[in-house]
């Protein structure tokens, strides 16, 4: 268990990255806040007084992590069973998926469904996923639920599809190839409805200890009817009350869910609303064709329906948020956001910060009506590490030159647009500096951003995306969840002449943070205090 008492913590002998000190080696916690910051010379005054005097030996205390985009149950399947993320080829995922299934069919849960995660065809040298033939000779015959790395479809075994009522007659469906659509998310709530409470609290433990282990101390969990349940919710809410990890913020994604958000317990009535699905599935909403399929994706909701949710959640005072991918899903919600300020007022449409998860498909017109209506972009910058680039996925599902106005972060920031950044896990891993480096080395030099910007998104930006201005940061006053870091050398870093007004030159004032270059070994966490409670010590 961890501590649960107002101790008094002194922190003394390394680097504090606080904008009220840009050279702070030390900082005093009273209880669940922030008391003092600054040198270490005056922490003297302090230390006979403490409850506990941690000698940092030059180490770096910064900020928590705030990964504000995740689904700690799917996330904690993929870590604890079958994850075929960076599976080489087809031929290892068959085998992969018979190595897994085997002991599992010998055991308690032999009867059960079996989920795993991870399955991306489009690096794979026989270009294609398993057909149904193939998954069933794997599987052995049981039940068996593999989304895909972007969880906009899914593998499902003969068995899984016999258990699903109606599968056959839902949008999405095929005979033999992966689900989509109605037909996924029918499958996945068979998947998910076999598992035990047990299992689940597993799987969410899992999640939020590595989340911990990470320097993460809140995460927002996008749960909603299509990609969870609210069981799932519920039971990951009564976890995190227990405070033995970080903070979880619910978001239930339903359209006119508003009053289930509120009995959840949920901080806003969105998330994985889905306005379309994911790229690497084709079932983003596109306006004009993929480059290597003849059709523009799936639209599954309309700006009329979008202008009514937001409209019905800015009257209610309660956050809404829309998954969006696509240049055509987003179209939809702009205009759907344009005409709910119409009817309610463009100031109370901003009062809410209203989110928009994902948005990769963004122009110039798109990003100024983020402005406009005072939208949160939450990004997900380890999407272009693992898909951008020249022979990245992107660019096979639309060509070089659209793909290479994805995830434009260094013009929303221009624009003022806030970011809130996150992992989408088990889309991408649990990974907050390989984010921030994802960030700054952007795959397309234009939309980098610094070092810095990226990781005020990535702790800051996640508390701004809930309306708290005045957390994720080391300052007098502020909630104490920060973390603890080994760190080789601090540096004020922009990845390159394009982004100006950084100087790498200490006399500047600005803290310093790990090196981030590619190739550089990112920093490891040490301790992870989530409002004055230790959650994680190496």
């Amino acid at each position: 268990m961890t501590e649960r008492t107002n101790r008094t913590v002194l922190l003394r002998g390394g680097a504090v990255y606080s904008p009220a000190d840009p050279f702070a080696t030390a900082m005093l916690v009273e209880g669940e806040h922030i008391a003092w910051v600054g040198s270490d010379g005056a922490a003297e005054a302090y230390a006979s007084t403490a409850d506990e005097v941690v000698d940092l030996a030059g180490a770096l205390v910064t900020p928590a992590f705030v990964d504000a985009h995740v689904h700690a149950t799917s996330a904690g399947l993929a870590l604890t069973g079958l994850d075929l993320t960076g599976c080489p080829s087809l031929a290892e995922a068959l085998e992969r998926i018979s190595a897994f299934t085997e002991p599992a069919l010998a055991g308690p849960a032999g009867g059960g469904v079996l989920i795993g995660h991870g399955w991306d065809e489009s690096g794979w040298p026989e270009g294609r996923p398993p057909t149904l033939a193939e998954l069933d000779a794997a599987a052995r015959g049981a039940a068996v639920y593999l989304s895909r790395t972007d969880v906009h479809s899914a593998l499902a075994t003969t068995a899984l599809r016999e258990l699903t009522e109606g599968l056959t007659e839902l949008p999405g469906h095929h005979p033999t190839a992966p689900l989509t659509r109605d037909a996924h998310h029918a499958v996945r709530q068979t998947a998910l409805a076999h598992l035990t409470p047990a299992q689940r609290r597993t799987a969410q433990q899992a999640t939020l200890r590595r989340a911990a282990e990470l320097g993460i101390g809140a995460v927002h969990e996008c749960g909603g009817p299509a990609i969870s349940s609210e069981e799932d919710l519920t039971a990951l809410l009564a976890l995190a009350a227990e405070g033995d990890g970080p903070e979880v913020f619910g978001y239930w994604g339903e359209l006119g869910g508003i009053e289930t958000a509120r009995r959840l317990g949920a901080v806003g009535a969105g998330g994985d609303l889905f306005v379309d699905g994911a790229l690497g599935s084709h079932t983003a909403c596109l306006h004009a064709p993929y480059a290597d399929a003849e059709h523009t994706g799936n639209a599954y909701l309309t700006a009329e329906q979008v202008a009514d949710h937001v409209a019905a959640c800015t009257e209610a005072g309660l956050q809404a948020g829309f998954h969006a991918i696509g240049d055509a899903a987003l179209t939809a919600v702009l205009d759907g956001v344009r005409a709910a300020a119409e009817r309610v007022g463009v100031a109370r449409v901003r009062a809410l910060r209203h989110r928009v998860e994902h948005a990769e498909a963004l122009d110039d017109k798109a990003i100024a009506a983020f402005t406009e209506f005072g939208l949160t972009a939450s990004v997900q910058p380890a999407f272009d590490a693992a898909w951008g680039g020249p022979d990245g996925m992107y660019v096979q599902r639309l060509g070089a030159e659209r793909a290479a106005g994805l995830n434009p972060f260094a013009a929303l920031l221009r624009a003022g647009v806030p970011l809130a950044f996150g992992s989408d896990a088990p889309v991408t891993a649990l990974d907050p500096w390989g984010t921030v480096r994802a960030a700054a080395f952007h795959r397309t030099p234009e939309h980098r951003i610094s070092v810095r910007a990226a990781f005020t998104a990535h702790t800051r930006g996640g508390w701004r995306a809930l309306g708290r201005d005045q957390d994720g940061v080391l300052v007098p006053g502020a909630v104490a969840s920060y973390a603890i870091w080994e760190v080789d050398e601090l540096v004020v870093q922009a990845p390159d002449d394009r982004v100006a007004g950084w100087s790498t030159d200490p006399r500047s004032g600005t803290p310093g943070l790990p090196d981030l270059t590619p190739g550089v070994p990112l920093p490891t966490c040490l301790r992870t205090v989530v409002r004055g409670r230790t959650v994680h010590r190496l």
